[in-house]
């Protein structure tokens, strides 16, 4: 869609013309924190996954890393990090 030159627009040209761009970048911006979002979660199954492979001390927690895990990250302020999501 053509932008209208701006002397040139009526009150609901104007209203649309912002309408349009406000929808156009607010999809964009929730495209891109889905992909970080991903991303992020992707890596953070990576290291649990690979802590639990090859951690040096993960004998000393057995089962319950996930809630010890989860309880940590809880405390350092680390959102959507409860165990029923690391799992």
């Amino acid at each position: 869609m053509a932008t209208p030159a701006l002397f040139s627009l009526s009150f609901e040209q104007l209203v649309a013309a912002i309408g349009q761009v406000h929808a156009e970048l607010a999809s964009q911006a929730s495209r891109a924190v889905n992909t970080s979002l991903t991303l992020r979660n992707w890596l953070i199954g990576c290291y649990i996954s690979e802590y639990e492979l090859w951690g040096a001390d993960r004998a000393r927690y057995g089962d319950k890393i996930i809630e010890l895990l989860s309880e940590r990250l809880m405390q350092a302020g680390v959102s959507r990090s409860d165990a029923r999501e690391l799992r």
